[in-house]
């Protein structure tokens, strides 16, 4: 059986600067460097993310074709109120929809990264299991 999802991969155009912002937006620590233009950013819980880069070959807009919709990233709810002004202020983020917050506290803020990766900052006081 699976045990949980080890990690997501990010196709980047340049994944230094990709892996950097997310270092510095996030948090997290590189766990993984080839020398080749591949990392892997590691989060307290053992998730990651790896940066791996993109072949010129490839569709650029895939927003709506099959395959991995958003990234969510999990944080606790004073997180979640300080990264998203940092996100408004950072001028290569595009807001694709304000932040939410439903009468269970449930918060989101859903934004592309400098990439135009499709991601969810997610705050959710109770678990799903």
């Amino acid at each position: 059986m699976v045990s949980g999802i080890e990690h997501i991969a990010i196709v980047s155009h340049n994944t230094a600067e990709l892996k950097e912002w997310y270092l510095r937006m996030f948090g997290g620590e590189i766990v993984y460097d080839n020398g080749k233009g591949t990392y892997f950013l590691a989060f307290p819980d053992g998730s990651m993310i790896e940066f791996v880069t993109a072949s010129e070959d490839k569709p650029k807009d895939v927003e709506r074709s099959a395959g991995i919709r958003h990234i969510a990233l999990s944080v606790n709810s004073d997180t979640f109120d300080a990264l998203v002004p940092l996100l408004k202020a950072d001028d290569r983020v595009e807001e694709v929809h304000d932040i939410s917050e439903n009468a269970k506290g449930l918060k989101t803020y859903w934004f592309k990264d400098i990439e135009g990766n499709f991601m969810h900052l997610i705050y959710r006081p109770e678990p799903l299991v």
